[in-house]
């Protein structure tokens, strides 16, 4: 019998399959091409890449690219690289980095704390109910989104890098994590336990502390002791020496940034069905210090997204953004990120295309790196091309920056971070109370 019930692949198929096969000659040839060439270097579009053009109508002078290593700590690293360039600019320096261990340090505390705060808050459910196994799946990891900085920074400030450097933990957190999460997992063993057998508030409260304490430690073990007090050395592009004492990392923060974090907000281009644009969106179970007030993204439509990275570019601004840099990403040659530089569809004979809320809703794309926009080029008041920031050390070409076509923009760019004042009326907007998203949205993910 030839035919099988439910839906199966019957064998007539599979001859037909196979006869379709053998009549295709750019089957056959891309076997034997396949056999020894990554489908990536296949794919390569020649006119893709002699397309673009490293030159920029709007191109905002910046310091050397900075090298986040082997850690997933871009978001940090992207948010220091736009506050570094105040300091810099402050104090005449041809090159300055702010500490990304220092924020990477707390961060990870504070997630920790956050972590069994939310297993406290969902003890009382089965640990197969979907937002348990969510917690329990996620962990504490490196990524992390633009508030869980301000978070970060408003609370424990922030020092140069050469207050507070790095470790081969800070610049390598696989191990670290795994451990890190291990504990943590054993800790939520021991909390669920706790509430099934209805103990008191004040045993659970101490018996938490005494974890925290021993992360604290184990933390410190990787990262180095927390700084209290450190002078500020440096010397200018005149060469001339200059020692600033007496800080702690949030009186450093206070004379060079001071509360001007509050004044921007996070943007988001989601355009599927569950998310109207000019509207305010949280994540639930999102975040790291268990006390901030919730993550929140104002949801806007490309062009109004667009728009608003554009005006803070021109003003000379430069601007931090999160995507989805595994998509049509190309390294080594020219950097770019483009969707022309590969014709997988031609190369595979797959279907392939996708709008971005499919892309969204069906688990394909989402945020996961945060790099700068430095610069955009404008033709006829609309851009074409961008610059961008990466953190990746400064290999290749353009000394580790990075070309973004305004296509790859419009399909894989969902956050950016703006000041307020671009917003004009829709300021407004900031004053509703966020619609609460499920933890596992893809606008919930980290870069």
């Amino acid at each position: 019998m030839n035919e099988f019930p439910k839906g199966g692949i019957s064998t007539k198929q599979l001859a037909d399959f196979a006869k379709a096969y053998d009549k295709s000659p750019n089957a056959r040839l891309l076997t034997n091409a396949f056999h020894k060439l990554k489908i990536n270097d296949m794919a390569i579009s020649s006119e893709g890449l002699a397309a673009q053009n490293f030159v920029f109508s709007t191109d905002i002078k910046t310091m050397s690219s900075t090298n986040q290593k082997s850690s997933g700590r871009c978001w940090l690293f992207a948010a220091t690289n736009c506050l570094r360039e105040i300091v810099a600019k402050k104090n005449k320096l041809d090159d300055f980095e702010l500490s990304q261990s220092w924020l990477a340090f707390w961060d990870k505390f504070e997630r920790a704390n956050y972590f069994l705060e939310s297993i406290l808050a969902t003890a009382n459910l089965p640990t197969d109910d979907r937002v348990v196994a969510y917690i329990l799946n996620t962990g504490v990891g490196d990524g992390g989104q633009w508030d869980m900085f301000v978070n970060i920074i408003n609370k424990y400030g922030i020092c140069p890098k050469s207050v507070y450097g790095e470790t081969a933990q800070s610049s390598g957190t696989g191990n670290m994590n795994s451990l890190l999460n291990r504990a943590l997992k054993v800790d939520a063993v021991v909390l669920r336990k706790m509430v099934a057998k209805r103990a008191s508030a004040a045993k659970i409260a101490a018996a938490k502390t005494e974890m925290m304490s021993k992360i604290y430690t184990f933390l410190t073990t990787c990262y180095g002791k927390p700084v209290e007090k450190f002078d500020f050395e440096y010397k200018d592009k005149d060469g001339k020496y200059h020692c600033e004492k007496g800080y702690t990392p949030l009186s450093f923060k206070k004379k060079y940034f001071g509360n001007m974090l509050d004044d921007y907000v996070s943007i988001i281009n989601a355009p599927t069905d569950d998310k109207p644009f000019n509207e305010v969106f949280t994540v639930d179970f999102l975040g790291n210090v268990a006390e901030a007030a919730p993550l929140r993204y104002l949801n806007l439509s490309i062009d109004d997204f667009k728009a608003l990275v554009l005006k803070q570019l021109q003003d000379g601004e430069i601007v931090w953004f999160g995507s989805d840099c595994g998509k049509y990403s190309e390294r080594g040659e020219k950097n770019l990120y483009d969707p022309d530089v590969y014709d997988f569809e031609s190369v595979t004979g797959l279907d392939l295309s996708m709008t971005k809320a499919e892309m969204l809703d069906y688990g394909f794309s989402a945020m996961n790196h945060a790099m700068v926009i430095t610069g955009v080029n404008v033709v006829n008041g609309k851009p074409n091309r961008w610059k961008i920031e990466n953190s990746w050390g400064t290999d290749g070409p353009n000394k580790g920056y990075y070309f973004m076509s305004d296509k790859w923009f419009d399909s894989y760019v969902f956050q950016a971070v703006v000041h307020k004042k671009y917003l004009g009326k829709k300021a407004d907007l900031l004053k509703r109370k966020p619609v609460v998203l499920k933890p596992w949205d893809p606008m919930g993910t980290l870069a």
